[in-house]
């Protein structure tokens, strides 16, 4: 956990003789004292103290300052539980999905900001009772068109992919912040202790990789654990959790041993964010054997929800998301695929290929939650980190567009058949209900039961957050 209190720094004491110097003993700390005396319990107790003072000047209560992925309470009543966030890496186009723009048929071929404008080759449709206008690229998904609120009018700081995953996935364009898991994570703690709090399922990575999950100076159990998802075996995606040589009391003892041993490690050494995530993971895998497999074995479903889902890594790993929120994991990020599969330079047929594969899984795993009265505390977000050109990029290709595009939730407290905000008539520029990334993690935080100003960590000598210094509730989209 944060600890705002660092070592006094001592320094030899150089004293004149006749003809000779010497370095007087440095003197004892307090930090020094607490670990040499009174077998180092003194220094568990202040770490413990400290834990909970850096919890408390964030609002956050500490169920068990021992064990860092204990629920917490939140700072306010939440409307969601968990977070599902469903990331289509490369970045979908808005105007060829969820935001119809009849202008750019009138425009045609006529000059826009780098290139001509290309109306969408795909039809539009209403759909709900609301009349929710979806691309037919969601033939699925549009039947739960009074479950979505299409946010139209967001809008980010650059159009390229690296800085635009970064961003969207923890709010800054350099990899030098936490990720939005796991600020979740260290805010309320996680609800099942024998799973992480934060899971990833990616087949592969994205351009970026793993950073894009990383806890970076928050402590180092709040990482997202990343499982392959291409392979969907449970023995083969954790299989080396597995002791076959132990029985769970023997590693017991085995494990209290090493961890005794690493403790008083930890004593010795102070502050050690690394190590004391160490002791965590050690713990945490120790637990994960009992309980992992059988989250991740989708072939204990029925045969009617594995059918409903459909097939591929992307409908399978829809099904894990329901069974880990299920069993009480705070959030799951499922990437679409590796690299940056929506990239459509070339050709936007490809949308085609990229929705149909997870249109049917999407639309199943809002189904499925809201029949299993999961869905209102679950909140569900679909987005890339940009949206593409509503102007041609060669003959049929868009290019990256971060001045206006698309992101939709459900579930989780937002409001169903709205759609928010808008673009221009073109969608060239978001220009009602503007939102920027920093307003879109406020937003889900508040949802979460957070102030996003009141969620900090003190580092390097100030108290970081999430938004920065930035972000705005978006009200209007609350049910």
């Amino acid at each position: 956990m944060n600890n705002p209190v660092t070592s006094a720094q001592t320094s030899g004491v150089s004293r004149s003789g006749t003809d000779q110097q010497f370095c007087a003993p440095l003197p004892m700390t307090r930090r020094d004292m607490l670990m040499r005396t009174g077998t180092g319990f003194g220094m568990l107790g202040l770490g413990t103290m400290l834990a909970e003072q850096a919890a408390a000047s964030s609002g956050i209560a500490v169920a068990d300052a021992s064990n860092p992925l204990a629920p917490r309470a939140p700072h306010f009543p939440p409307r969601a539980k968990h977070v599902i966030f469903l990331f289509m890496n490369g970045g979908p186009s808005h105007v060829d999905t969820f935001d119809y723009k009849p202008g750019l048929k009138e425009r045609e071929g006529k000059s826009g900001p780098g290139g001509n404008f290309m109306p969408t080759p795909f039809k539009f449709s209403k759909h709900g009772q609301s009349g929710m206008e979806i691309s037919e690229l969601y033939p699925h998904l549009s039947q739960c068109a009074d479950d979505l609120c299409v946010i139209r009018s967001m809008h980010t700081t650059t159009p390229n992919h690296e800085p635009g995953l970064f961003m969207m996935n923890s709010g800054a364009q350099q990899p030098i912040r936490p990720s939005l898991g796991s600020w979740l994570t260290y805010g309320l703690g996680s609800e099942n202790q024998n799973l992480p709090g934060y899971v990833v399922l990616c087949p592969g990575k994205p351009v970026v990789g793993p950073a894009l999950w990383g806890n970076s100076f928050l402590p180092g159990i709040y990482q997202g654990t990343h499982i392959n998802n291409s392979k969907i075996d449970p023995r083969q995606v954790i299989g080396h959790l597995n002791n076959r040589s132990l029985a769970a009391p023997e590693q017991r003892r085995v494990l209290d041993v090493l961890q005794a041993m690493n403790e008083r490690h930890l004593a010795a050494r102070g502050q050690d964010i690394e190590l004391e995530a160490r002791i965590a993971s050690l713990e945490m895998a120790f637990r994960m054997q009992f309980e992992a497999q059988d989250a991740f074995d989708i072939g204990l479903e029925s045969t009617t929800t594995r059918s409903m889902y459909g097939d591929g890594e992307f409908a399978n790993g829809c099904l894990i998301a329901r069974r880990l929120v299920e069993r009480g994991v705070r959030m799951v990020q499922l990437y679409y695929g590796a690299g940056q599969p929506w990239d459509a330079h070339g050709d936007i047929m490809d949308h085609k290929r990229d929705a149909g594969k997870s249109d049917q899984a999407i639309a199943a795993l809002l189904q499925d939650l809201k029949s299993r009265g999961m869905l209102d505390e679950t909140l569900i977000l679909w987005g890339g980190e940009f949206g593409r050109t509503p102007t041609a990029q060669g003959a049929k290709g868009r290019n990256h567009h971060n001045t206006g595009f698309t992101v939709w939730m459900a579930g989780g407290g937002v409001k169903g058949g709205l759609t928010y905000g808008a673009t221009d008539d073109v969608g060239v520029h978001a220009v009602e209900n503007r939102m920027d990334v920093h307003d879109l993690h406020a937003t889900i935080l508040h949802l979460m039961g957070l102030d996003h100003t009141k969620l900090t960590f003190r580092y390097s000598g100030r108290d970081f957050r999430l938004t920065d210094v930035h972000g705005s509730v978006a009200s209007g989209i609350l049910a």
